[in-house]
């Protein structure tokens, strides 16, 4: 996403999280650097993944194969849940949630069903995921099974808070904290600009130690909760003196990151939905949190 991506006026529109707005300007966003995975060798995508805490990998997947996806899972849905005359593929919302759906990402939901069926599990496998991973992570690399479908729509008013991923991944059997040779893809599944809600980025932030967040978690709305770091992204970006990083996604556009960058989404405005899918590797021989060895459900407390 480029700050030019509307039309100029005095006051840009902003973008939301939570709720909450952020606005658009240059000192609270900036763009998303792609890497040219096709041309880099190895040594080069470990590099870049150190140096920046993420590879922006445009066109990494076939985006035909991820359109499909985006439709065999919003066929499932009931009547009236898509907008009258769209297609499943196009994931445009009617503005109505059909009496009965039960809640999000819990069982009976569709998402719960999906991430168990052949075709998620088919989308998952790919090698050229397989491959990527233990390119960066220097060796052979398993894939968590649980998997996360992320799916929001307008007015919904939620999305995922500041955070890192080590946060919601530390523990092991025996205590003490999981292996860090984890890294996380993020596939948005369908196009994905900046108003549909994708993932945004915290520049530079996988070098900060975390004490130096952790003063912010002390602004927050879930109290209860320790993990996220703030809801509101645009006081997180000037507490810490960084930008957040964005883009329009594509179909077909893949993105990876370390487990201790800071990273957020935003708010879906438009009715087009958003639709992503969270998939994991950690390097064989190291011991991921076992919470992380079972099938993803919303209400699974991970």
């Amino acid at each position: 996403m480029t700050l030019d991506a509307q039309p100029r006026t005095e006051t840009p529109e902003p973008l939301y999280s939570n709720g909450l707005p952020i606005p658009l300007t240059p000192d609270c966003f900036g763009p998303l650097r792609p890497t040219a995975h096709h041309a880099a060798d190895p040594a080069t995508l470990r590099a870049r993944l150190r140096r920046d805490g993420y590879l922006y990998l445009p066109g990494f997947l076939d985006p035909a194969g991820v359109r499909r996806l985006r439709g065999a899972y919003f066929a499932r849905f009931p009547a009236g849940y898509l907008a009258g005359g769209t297609a499943p593929e196009d994931g445009v919302f009617s503005g109505t949630v059909p009496p009965g759906l039960p809640e999000y990402g819990v069982a009976g939901h569709p998402a719960h069903g999906f991430v168990r069926s052949a075709p998620f599990a088919r989308f998952v496998d790919d090698p050229r995921l397989r491959t990527l991973a233990e390119t960066l992570l220097g060796g052979r690399a398993e894939l968590l099974p649980r998997r996360i479908l992320r799916h929001y729509h307008r007015g919904s008013h939620r999305a995922s808070r500041a955070h890192v991923d080590l946060d919601y991944m530390d523990r092991m059997e025996h205590g003490g904290p999981a292996s860090p040779a984890v890294i996380t893809l993020w596939i948005p599944v369908g196009d994905c600009p900046g108003r549909t809600g994708p993932l945004v980025y915290l520049e530079g932030s996988h070098t900060l130690t975390p004490g130096e967040y952790e003063p912010l978690r002390d602004v927050t709305d879930r109290p209860g909760d320790r993990r996220p770091i703030s809801h509101d992204l645009a006081w997180t970006a000037r507490s810490l003196g960084r930008r957040w990083l964005c883009t329009d996604f594509a179909a077909g556009d893949l993105m990876v990151h370390v487990p201790q960058i800071i990273h957020a989404s935003l708010d879906t405005t438009t009715d087009a939905m958003r639709l992503s899918a969270d998939v994991r590797f950690v390097r064989s021989g190291h011991t991921p949190d076992p919470r992380w060895l079972l099938p993803w459900s919303a209400d699974d407390g991970a």
